[in-house]
């Protein structure tokens, strides 16, 4: 979901992340790692080439129309290939993405999670940690193998509902929890829990979608990952840090330039990037019957 005090709907201010991001054109951008940061994955690591799925799922066709539908369930439009719901949420379109929020706390959770398994949440000098963007939200402990393997049980419940609904991918949010823990988890951290939930996805024949966090794209999808649901790719010039190493990119635009200047791109036989597919929304998500509802696609 995008964040109330952020435009690009990424999960913090991009000031704050030590990632500097190197630019050529629009759709060919990606991360360079300053000190502290996680490398690339080397390539010897790199076991799928990007066009292909890196399990035995379904995906989505590549370049196809698609929905994003966080905010309410709406019936798609003509056209419409994928369609991501939350998990609380029924599939809907040829393709179904489950959303599922895997490192932090859902808000009608969080309450339940501190009173009964207090332990699973990250805690500094006593108290939990909050997402200062989603105060309702708290962040989940995975400094240890035990803390990663409960919370992805818990995480795991989730994911088995969408795969009971019918779903036929799950997209995994808020992969950035590290930057917001005060220095207490680390990118290997996210990376090792990401391993659980990735195996768990496709224990079910879901496949699995990278949400955000480009920085990480090459070590996520070494991990098994199968796509990609991003946010403002094209307003932080970071789509090419996913089309490099994915088969497939959802990408959902919240600011109308940079979604234009991608769409421009992308109606470009010369800077056409197959593997990307690009909406504009409005920030709430909001279903077509909301006046300020926005529900845009590239006209090609």
């Amino acid at each position: 979901m995008p964040r109330p005090d952020s435009p690009s709907g990424q999960r913090l201010p991009r000031t704050a992340v030590a990632v500097a991001v190197v630019c050529v054109p629009l759709v060919a951008c990606g991360p360079s790692h300053a000190p502290g940061t996680t490398p690339p994955t080397p390539a010897s690591a790199r076991t799928q080439p990007p066009d292909v799925p890196s399990s035995d799922v379904r995906l989505p066709p590549a370049g196809a129309p698609f929905e994003y539908q966080l905010g309410g369930a709406d019936e798609p439009a003509a056209g419409s290939v994928a369609v991501a719901r939350d998990s609380t949420e029924q599939p809907a379109g040829p393709y179904a993405i489950c959303y599922v929020n895997g490192f932090q706390t859902q808000p009608g959770d969080t309450a339940a999670v501190l009173r009964d398994e207090p332990e699973l949440v990250l805690h500094d000098d006593g108290e939990p940690v909050v997402d200062a963007g989603w105060p309702d939200e708290v962040l989940y402990d995975l400094s240890t193998p035990d803390l990663r393997a409960r919370v992805a049980q818990r995480v795991g419940a989730s994911i088995d509902t969408c795969a009971a609904s019918g779903f036929d991918a799950v997209e995994v949010d808020n992969l950035d929890s590290f930057t917001r823990s005060r220095g207490l988890l680390t990118p290997d951290d996210a990376l090792t829990f990401t391993a659980l939930l990735v195996e768990r996805a496709h224990a079910h024949g879901l496949a699995y979608a990278q949400k955000n966090t480009p920085d990480l794209a090459e070590a996520v999808r070494a991990l098994g990952a199968d796509l990609v649901v991003s946010e403002s790719c094209a307003q932080w010039d970071e789509c090419g840090a996913y089309t490099a190493v994915y088969p497939v990119v959802l990408d959902i635009e919240y600011e109308r330039a940079p979604f234009e200047h991608l769409c421009a791109a992308q109606s470009d036989p010369g800077t056409h990037d197959p593997r990307l597919s690009v909406i504009l929304r409005d920030h709430d998500l909001a279903p077509r019957t909301d006046p300020a509802a926005v529900h845009e696609t590239c006209s090609r």
